[in-house]
């Protein structure tokens, strides 16, 4: 790996790892995107002409007669665009793809027709045997089990919400559940895949072979529900929706502030508890942990329902500041939700260096993105490049990793397939 020519700038602990991500929208691109955010190589393969269905995702920015996904441009950063109409079928497709994917370390994709483009773990294997491919997919590759009528079926983000049972545990008692948003469990399901990536990425640097990486969106969500599952059958507990506001402890949940915003406050356990209620000046003795917070009977009790009228009249007399300062005075888990603008305008993130600029690459100008989470003293993520064009970077790629000339380079663009 280290006499590889590599295309962008060296920085993070992953810089020499080189990802061949193919596929869209939205968990596959994403974890492509953490990787890159600290250094790895991405080059993303997209379809001539049509790209990453990302960059079609409203909402957008225009600037002088550009127009841009403000999705694509927060996520689609330190990446390589090489539009390639990736179907092995064609011979001068499947040597450039099997050439990259010799000079690779992962493959990254969450496309579903693999087989009907000619890609098989076996061939890339046979091609590159240190090679760690990534499969992100609703219900898992068949490969791993599973009824391969599942396996076939289509999915999205919320799809694997509802299959998972998280969707079940969200939203208000008598109400509709709630799906996480945007797209949590693409996300979730992202980071599920660079720990795997990671994990077998580290495999490979102790002398092992490459592997296969299997990503089921549900089943990552299903991993995020906690005791779900151990309650049911180890006390035949039915987790179900309890809204925004614990039943079984409080004061925990959301209290409108006078000032109009939503305040989440979280008392969990006697000791937290006990702040709480000196922070808003009630009577310890009479609002005890015991008769008031200590489980589902007290907090429904005439006197638990008592002390969560005094809080809700308590928020609503108050701004949320002063009631994020008395709550901050006790210790006392305590933030007004936030929006766009008082994250922006918010000292701590600002302080913390949360938010970063960097050149759209379809604008042309600077904006103003979220920055690289997670924060390490040693070898820290940058962005060296806003999210790129469609095809950016093909001549580079292909002249840089393939050695292809630009006679070679025409005749490819010419058939229509990058």
């Amino acid at each position: 790996m280290s006499d590889r020519k590599h295309l962008v700038p060296a920085y993070g602990p992953f810089a020499g790892m080189r990802v061949i991500d193919t596929g869209s929208l939205i968990a596959m691109p994403f974890a492509a995107t953490l990787l890159a955010d600290f250094g790895a190589e991405v080059i993303h393969i997209e379809r001539p002409g049509v790209g990453d269905t990302l960059r079609v995702l409203a909402p957008f920015a225009k600037e002088d007669g550009k127009t841009v996904s403000t999705s694509w441009a927060q996520d689609g950063r330190n990446k390589l665009s090489l539009s390639l109409e990736l179907n092995l079928k064609h011979p001068e497709v499947k040597e450039l793809f099997y050439g990259l994917i010799k000079e690779a370390d992962v493959f990254m994709e969450n496309m579903v027709w693999l087989e009907k483009l000619g890609i098989r773990d076996e061939d890339l294997l046979a091609v590159n045997p240190k090679l760690i491919i990534a499969h992100i997919s609703g219900y898992g590759n068949p490969a791993f089990g599973g009824l391969p009528e599942y396996c076939d079926r289509a999915s999205y983000d919320m799809i694997g919400q509802a299959f998972s049972g998280w969707m079940g545990l969200n939203g208000e008692k008598d109400g509709d559940p709630v799906v996480g948003k945007p797209w949590l469990n693409d996300f979730t399901s992202a980071y599920a895949a660079v720990f795997a990536v990671l994990a077998a990425y580290i495999n490979v640097l102790k002398g092992g072979d490459g592997q296969i990486v299997d990503i089921a969106q549900f089943e990552v969500q299903a991993s995020y529900c906690c005791d779900l599952y151990t309650s049911y059958t180890m006390a035949g507990r039915q987790n179900t929706r309890s809204g925004n506001k614990s039943a079984a402890f409080q004061p925990y949940g959301l209290f409108k502030s006078k000032d109009g915003y939503d305040v989440a406050v979280g008392a969990f356990g006697p000791g937290v508890y006990k702040r709480a209620i000196q922070a808003m000046g009630f009577d310890l003795e009479y609002y005890n942990y015991k008769d008031c917070s200590s489980g589902i009977e007290a907090v429904a009790s005439e006197k638990g329902r008592e002390l969560d009228a005094k809080v809700i009249a308590w928020c609503a007399e108050r701004t949320a500041q002063e009631i994020e300062d008395a709550m901050a005075k006790f210790k006392v888990p305590c933030s007004r939700v936030m929006g766009a603008k008082d994250c922006l305008e918010n000292p701590h993130y600002q302080s913390r260096g949360d938010f970063i600029k960097y050149e759209d690459q379809t604008l042309g100008k600077e904006i103003t993105a979220f920055g690289i989470v997670p924060k390490l003293s040693g070898t820290p993520g940058k962005v060296w490049r806003g999210a790129p064009r469609l095809g950016q970077d093909t001549d580079d790629i292909l002249k840089g990793i393939l050695g292809y000339d630009d006679a070679k380079i025409e005749q490819l663009r010419a058939s229509g397939l990058i």
